[in-house]
């Protein structure tokens, strides 16, 4: 297997694997709404990553550098978004019960479309991302080789070991929203979920 590939993989799971407010989002999204759903926000997540991992590859010190600047307001904005999501999924909870068929074509991240392209937008929010990946490809050297196929194979590596750690966070949260088969489960789940993204995004804030 190429040393590139290889490297790839690592640089996913390295950026994936932390537990944070993305992976809150999923974990609520796949609990209330299905595996459908939470799989697309996971793969939203991954083609950000995939993303990330090419500009860095290409643009490696350039692109870090040209971020910097932005990383503040950048920083702001992400914390916004995680704050509206988990004060309209508090709202969600704690409005009262709809019929199934009401409930059906309402706003929020309810669909595969809408939850890939919201967490798409919001993971690439993180200029931290950039980066990390950034970094990577400044100090790995020639591991793995170096030109457009060496590059192509660790973007390869990293989308995938992203997508597979974000689809078990997906498939978590399935198995938690079928345990919370009760209305009141669901509710609990959801209110945990706005919880735990409101004090992240916080966080997000006190870290500049």
């Amino acid at each position: 297997m190429s040393g590139a590939f290889l490297a790839g993989l690592v640089a996913g799971y390295g950026v994936a694997i932390p537990v944070g407010a993305i992976a809150i989002l999923i974990l609520g999204l796949s609990a209330r709404t299905g595996f459908r759903v939470g799989a697309a926000a996971a793969l939203g997540v991954a083609a950000a990553d995939g993303l990330y991992a090419a500009v860095a590859a290409l643009g490696g010190a350039a692109v870090a550098g040209w971020l910097a600047p932005f990383g503040g307001p950048l920083r702001w904005v992400a914390a916004g978004v995680l704050l509206a999501l988990a004060g309209h999924g508090a709202w969600r909870a704690l409005r009262p019960a709809v019929p199934a068929r009401a409930a059906v074509g309402r706003g929020g991240l309810d669909t595969p479309v809408r939850a890939f392209t919201a967490i798409l937008a919001l993971t690439l929010l993180n200029p931290a991302t950039v980066v990390y990946f950034a970094a990577l490809i400044l100090g790995r050297g020639e591991v793995g080789g170096s030109g457009p196929r060496a590059a192509l194979l660790f973007v390869l590596g990293a989308f995938l070991a992203s997508a597979s750690w974000q689809l078990v966070i997906a498939g978590g949260g399935t198995l938690i929203g079928r345990a919370l088969t009760g209305a009141r489960g669901r509710r609990v789940t959801a209110l945990l979920s706005s919880a735990i993204i409101a004090a992240l995004a916080v966080a997000t804030l006190l870290s500049g």
